[in-house]
C-alpha cells in the first residue's frame, strides 16, 4: 500500500515533502488549511507514505455497528460529546491510555474561511503534555510542509504567532478559504 501511495502522491499528483514527520509516539498534529474534502485524501496518502498511525476523534455513536470497526481501523477514537463533558480531559485520558496516539485536528474547525483558529488543540497538547506538530497542505506549491515538534509555553499568544507564521502563504485546495 505504501508503494501505491508513493506512486500516486509523487508521480501522479507531483507533490513533495518539505520537512520530515518526527518519530514521536504521542503528539497533536494540526493540519492547515482545511478547505476541501480532498485534504482527507492527501492526509491518507501522507499517512501511508510516512508509515505512521495518525489518529482522529469522533463522536461515540460513529463507532457503533455496522461501521464502527471501519472508523477504528482508520485511526479513530470515540469521545462522548452528548453532555457537557470536558472534552480536553476526555482526550487527555485517551493519550494516557494509549502507548501511541498522534491526534490530527484542523484548528479552523470548518472548511470555510476563518480569521482565527479554535484553541482546543492547544489546550489538549498542554493538558496531555505532548508536543504539537504543524502540517501544511499547500496546494499552491504541491507540497506537505511539516514542522519540528513544538512544545506549548506559558505564552499562548506568542505560540499562536509562531504557528500562524508557519502557515503564512500556504494555499489550500480552495485558495479563498485558506487561513
Amino acid at each position: 500500500m505504501r508503494a501505491i501511495s508513493k506512486f500516486i502522491y509523487f508521480k501522479l499528483l507531483g507533490w513533495k515533502f518539505n520537512g520530515e514527520f518526527p518519530k514521536l509516539k504521542k503528539c497533536v498534529v494540526i493540519v492547515v488549511p482545511h478547505t476541501s474534502w480532498v485534504d482527507f485524501v492527501i492526509g491518507l496518502l501522507v499517512r501511508s507514505i510516512i508509515d505512521q498511525n495518525i489518529n482522529y476523534i469522533g463522536k461515540k455513536s460513529l463507532f457503533k455497528p455496522p461501521f464502527g470497526w471501519f472508523f477504528r481501523w482508520m485511526g479513530g477514537a470515540p469521545i462522548d460529546r452528548s453532555q457537557n463533558n470536558n472534552k480536553v480531559e476526555a482526550i487527555k485520558a485517551i493519550f494516557e491510555e494509549r502507548e501511541e496516539f498522534r491526534l490530527a485536528l484542523a484548528p479552523e474547525g470548518t472548511r470555510k474561511k476563518v480569521s482565527q483558529w479554535k484553541t482546543g488543540f492547544y489546550y489538549i497538547a498542554k493538558t496531555a503534555d505532548v508536543p504539537i506538530v504543524l502540517v501544511a497542505f499547500d496546494f499552491g506549491k504541491k507540497e506537505v510542509k511539516i514542522s519540528a515538534p513544538e512544545d506549548t509555553s506559558e505564552n499562548m499568544e506568542a505560540d499562536f504567532a509562531k504557528y500562524y507564521a508557519f502557515y503564512k502563504g500556504v494555499k489550500g485546495k480552495i485558495p479563498e478559504y485558506s487561513f
